[in-house]
C-alpha cells in the first residue's frame, strides 16, 4: 500500500503490485509503501467506502439544488434595452449567479453557469453544471428595465 503519491505507480492508499525487490528496495525504505497486510488492506478498504459516502452525499446535494431550482421556475433580469429590443452589454455568468442566490439562497458558483450568447431581451435556457454527473436548465428571462 502506497503512503505517498508516486509518479506512474498510484496515489496514497491504493494498493499497487510491484515487484519484491522494487519494494524492499525502494518503497518501503523511503517511507513510500507498507508491506500490504490483512489491517492494511482492512484499513485501505474502510477509507475507499468513506471516500465513497462521501461522493455519494455531495452528489445527493447537487440532486437537491436541482430540484430546488427546477421548482422556483423561471428567473427574470432587467437590462437597459436600445433598438430592436438589443440589451446594452450582455449577461454575465457572475450576475446569474446573484440573481439565483438572491431569489433561492442557493449559493452557485459562477463559474458552473454556461450562458447562450445574449444580446436581446427574450428567453434563454442557463445551464449549471452542479455535479460532474448532474447539470440543471434554468429559463432566463431578460426584460426591459
Amino acid at each position: 500500500m502506497l503512503t505517498k503519491d508516486v509518479s506512474k505507480l498510484g496515489k496514497v492508499g491504493e494498493l499497487v503490485s510491484v515487484r519484491p525487490g522494487y519494494a524492499q528496495n525502494f518503497l518501503i525504505p523511503r517511507g513510500m509503501a507498507v508491506t500490504a497486510t490483512p489491517g492494511v488492506i482492512k484499513e485501505v478498504e474502510r477509507r475507499k467506502e468513506k471516500e465513497r459516502q462521501r461522493l455519494l452525499a455531495i452528489k445527493q446535494e447537487a440532486e437537491a439544488k436541482k430540484v430546488a431550482l427546477s421548482t422556483i421556475g423561471g428567473f427574470i433580469i432587467k437590462k437597459k434595452v436600445g433598438e430592436e429590443n438589443a440589451i446594452f452589454g450582455s449577461v454575465t455568468d457572475r450576475e446569474v449567479a446573484q440573481l439565483i442566490e438572491a431569489k433561492s439562497t442557493l449559493s452557485i458558483d459562477h463559474r458552473q453557469i454556461t450562458l447562450p450568447e445574449i444580446k436581446k431581451t427574450g428567453f434563454y435556457d442557463v445551464t449549471i453544471k452542479l455535479h460532474a454527473e448532474v447539470t440543471a436548465t434554468i429559463r432566463l428571462q431578460v426584460v426591459a428595465e
